[in-house]
């Protein structure tokens, strides 16, 4: 493993702790949702497309921010502290329009820092080594939602799953989430501000941004077909899972994303961007294939790859734009927006045909839309290389 900065470092520790702290409501919050608070899926699916939409500008903006002006670490610090302090109070809601506002909050935190962060990230990434750096960050990130999980699961078996076990479960994510807060206000450097001149010149976009933002499209395109997290989990539920065994299934998917994704990292800077594109759509495709069947088994397998779909994903597109695009918090700001904008509808679409014409169906939707997508790119892009 090449030397990682140190301030990559701090940020994968920062990362660790938020993760941590979402992943201990993650696996619960659709149940909480549903079977809590009486919603029923189409309402589930207004909180998912309100959370990941409600940050479509705000990512814009912060890398705007960031490129226009050299401000950076204001913005990451801010988005933690959103994160940190809208988590806990989920527990005090009581309805889908509660929890639906401070998920948006929380995704306003999200959206605040995460094209700012990635431009830390790629500012102290060592020449053709992104891949890497991005890669190793990412380890430490699912290193921290395997353990919010397994924070989870040991809750959830000790003290029973119960509506005032869910509720003290999100007033504790406060403690990981001022944890990273401290971590990024004391222990992160900023990145050096660009001289006016080179503010004013870095406002434009160059041919090289566009082009990593054409390259990216057919990404954004693939989220619309397949499932969030929370779908995932009412169909683990749905054919019989019980709900304490739901963590369990993040802790598959979580803990291959741990294993890969600095494996993936490696990868991207030998092969190439489009070959572990292919690896991911591929993977995307399997995992709702699999959950299509409806058989327990199949569903844990179901969640490996959803972990491959996500961390190969994720780290190719974020490892892309730091080698192909000149103003990189500006695309960093546009592939989040796009990435929520198009997540946010794909969950909305999920949602309502799930609640009008069943799991079936939406199953089928999902399976055939992820299928026919990776054909297109293998016959479009097949197993070329690509810088």
């Amino acid at each position: 493993m090449k030397k990682i900065d140190k301030n990559v470092v701090m940020l994968g520790w920062v990362s660790f702790f938020t993760d941590m702290a979402s992943a201990m409501i993650n696996p619960i919050l659709p149940i909480f949702v549903v079977t809590i608070l009486h919603e029923g899926m189409d309402k589930l699916g207004i909180i998912v497309a309100v959370a990941t939409f409600v940050s479509y500008s705000l990512r814009l903006i912060s890398g705007y921010i960031s490129d226009r002006y050299g401000i950076v670490k204001p913005l990451v610090v801010g988005g933690y502290a959103l994160s940190a302090f809208s988590k806990p109070l989920i527990g005090l809601t009581h309805s889908y329009k509660g929890v639906a506002a401070l998920k948006a909050f929380e995704r306003f935190g999200k959206g605040l820092r995460s094209a700012p962060k990635d431009l830390m990230i790629a500012h102290y990434s060592e020449k053709r080594a992104s891949g890497r750096t991005f890669g190793f960050h990412k380890t430490l990130d699912i290193a921290g939602e395997l353990s919010g999980i397994l924070i989870l699961l040991g809750l959830l078996y000790t003290l029973g799953q119960g509506e005032a076990v869910m509720r003290n479960i999100f007033f504790a994510t406060l403690v990981p989430g001022v944890i990273s807060l401290f971590i990024v206000l004391f222990f992160v450097r900023d990145i050096p501000k660009p001289s006016k001149r080179e503010g004013k010149s870095r406002f434009k976009f160059t041919a090289n941004d566009k082009a990593a933002i054409r390259s990216l499209l057919f990404y954004f395109l693939f989220l619309l077909f397949v499932f969030n997290e929370a779908f995932f989990t009412m169909q683990a539920k749905g054919i019989g899972i019980a709900t304490v065994m739901i963590p369990l299934l993040f802790v598959v998917s979580t803990g291959m994303q741990t294993l890969t994704s600095y494996i993936f990292g490696v990868w991207i800077d030998r092969y190439g961007v489009n070959r572990i594109m292919a690896i991911a759509y591929t993977c995307g495709a399997a995992a709702q294939l699999l959950l299509w069947v409806q058989t327990p088994l199949l569903t844990w397998v179901a969640y490996g790859f959803l972990g491959l779909f996500t961390v190969a994903s994720l780290n190719a597109n974020r490892a892309l734009i730091a080698k192909k695009a000149d103003n990189r918090g500006s695309v960093y700001g546009i592939f989040y927006a796009s990435v929520a904008l198009f997540g946010a509808l794909g969950a909305y679409i999920c949602g309502m045909i799930w609640e009008h014409f069943g799991m079936d169906t939406a199953l089928i939707y999902a399976m055939s839309g992820t299928g026919v997508m990776t054909l297109l790119f293998l016959m479009i892009k097949g197993w070329r290389h690509a810088e």
